[in-house]
C-alpha cells in the first residue's frame, strides 16, 4: 500500500534514488547512535554502569526549571 503511495507520488524511475538515499540515512543515523553511545560508555555516563538505582532515580526530587 505504501510503496504504491510512493510510486504514484515519485514514479518508477525516482524509487532508486529515493530507496538509496533513505538507506543512506539510515546507516548515518545508526553510526551517529553508536558513536554517541561509545562516547558515553568511555565517559561513564552510560546508565548501565550508573551508581544509582532505579528507584532512588525515580524518587529524586525535580527541579522546574
Amino acid at each position: 500500500m505504501i510503496l504504491l503511495i510512493v510510486l504514484i507520488l515519485f514514479g518508477a524511475k525516482k524509487l532508486p534514488d529515493l530507496a538509496r538515499g533513505l538507506g543512506q540515512s539510515i546507516n548515518e543515523f545508526r553510526k551517529a547512535r553508536e558513536d554517541i553511545d561509545q562516547e558515553l560508555h568511555e565517559a561513564g555516563a552510560s546508565p548501565a554502569f550508573s551508581n544509582k538505582s532505579d528507584s532512588e532515580v525515580r524518587n529524586a526530587p525535580r527541579s522546574d526549571s
